[in-house]
């Protein structure tokens, strides 16, 4: 319904904003008649508390708030559920000085001592019990997690990731590269919450296991990182990043920014990249040379028209041959029966031919398992 700045040299500790800011505000909220403002920075428990007294009947929240908000209208399954409320009641702990409750002091009954607890401090140990219970049950999805990955570890298939600021379309990518409705995608914030892994044939034959991760957005809350650290080790397993972004978003630089220094806080150093640049279709052809000009090392394409995508999966394989070697071997053929069960525990055939008495395989392996496999087939 409105909207309005201020440049300040330092932040007012008690209202964030300047005194005469705060009066214009109140100004505009009664003029049209808005319940709600929302400030696009995080507000300390003390500025909300007197930015709620100096704006009677107007709720505050602040971009932590509001991304909560979302996130919690997002979350479908239990482990989205668990990570969201723990990242709420870490927020609410700090903030409870409550005007929104009637913290007055519990009255002591017959034969006690002293005139009780406070309701205050009632409820700082109740969610701090929560708190500690949810990080218990988020544990154990994390040790559930791990378990996966390293059983898909333990199977010779590359793991590529998704990952992006919110709403670039990763989702709808996926489903691209799938070629079926396997992901649900939607246009709006933060529709993913948790990782979906899929298989995804790749060019040269055999597969990957590509993974939809949660999307970025600038200046994100430490409390989300924390709560939702278990699917952002997702992003860190993974043997390639496919990192898209909207190439129609205005704010397109800043995004791409905030999501180099949200991958720098992961430990995804040493990580093969590849960037997709979504969304192109909409763009002219001057503002797509221009941005051409400006990433060169991007994919233009489309996720929703399939344009560009046989490319990003072309780069994406090109990129995992720095890790997965492409090598054929030639086994025996009196012993194929156990050396295709070693093969299949370390490789990813792709095809295999039987030549002079020997069976010719190519494959897809890593570059210690083909040391490996080299080394017990000399022992043959």
């Amino acid at each position: 319904m409105g909207e309005t700045t201020q440049a300040l040299a330092r932040f007012s500790p008690a209202t964030l904003i300047g005194e005469g800011k705060v009066s214009e505000i109140a100004g505009l909220c009664a003029g049209l008649r808005a319940g709600t403002v929302i400030f696009d920075l995080e507000l300390s428990a003390g500025q909300q508390k007197n930015l709620e007294k100096a704006l009677p009947k107007t709720k505050i929240v602040d971009r932590t708030r509001l991304i909560l908000d979302i996130f919690a209208k997002r979350a479908r399954t239990s482990e989205g559920s668990l990570q969201v409320e723990l990242a709420q009641l870490s927020y609410m702990l700090p903030r409870l000085t409550g005007a929104w409750r009637a913290f007055s002091q519990q009255a002591g009954g017959i034969g006690t001592r002293g005139p009780g607890e406070r309701k205050l401090e009632y409820e700082r140990r109740h969610i701090q019990y929560r708190i500690k219970h949810l990080r218990a049950e988020l544990e154990r999805v994390r040790a559930s997690r791990r378990l996966r990955r390293e059983r898909r570890a333990s199977v010779p298939v590359p793991q590529v990731a998704l990952v992006g600021y919110t709403n670039v379309g990763k989702s709808t990518l996926l489903n691209a590269l799938t070629g079926a409705q396997s992901a649900y995608a939607d246009d709006k914030l933060f529709a993913t919450l948790d990782p979906t892994a899929r298989r995804v044939r790749l060019p040269g034959g055999g597969w990957a296991v590509v993974t939809d991760t949660v999307g970025f957005i600038q200046r994100l809350p430490t409390s989300l990182i924390a709560a939702f650290r278990s699917t952002l080790e997702e992003v860190e397993a993974a043997d390639c990043l496919l990192v898209v972004h909207d190439a129609s978003s205005p704010e397109l630089e800043s995004q791409r920014a905030s999501v180099q220094l949200t991958l720098a806080e992961l430990a995804t150093e040493g990580i093969a990249r590849v960037e997709a640049l979504n969304k192109a279709d909409r763009l002219d052809a001057a503002s797509r040379r221009d941005l051409m000009r400006r990433h060169p090392g991007a994919i233009p394409m489309s996720a929703a028209s399939g344009e560009g995508v046989s490319a990003a999966l072309a780069r994406v394989e090109e990129a995992l041959s720095e890790k997965w070697l492409l090598r054929e071997i030639d086994a025996p053929a009196a012993s194929a029966g156990s050396w295709t069960a070693r093969l299949y525990e370390s490789a990813q055939i792709l095809d295999r031919a039987e030549t002079g008495g020997k069976i010719r395989f190519r494959l897809r392996v890593t570059a210690e398992n083909w040391r490996r496999l080299q080394f017990l087939l000399a022992e043959c």
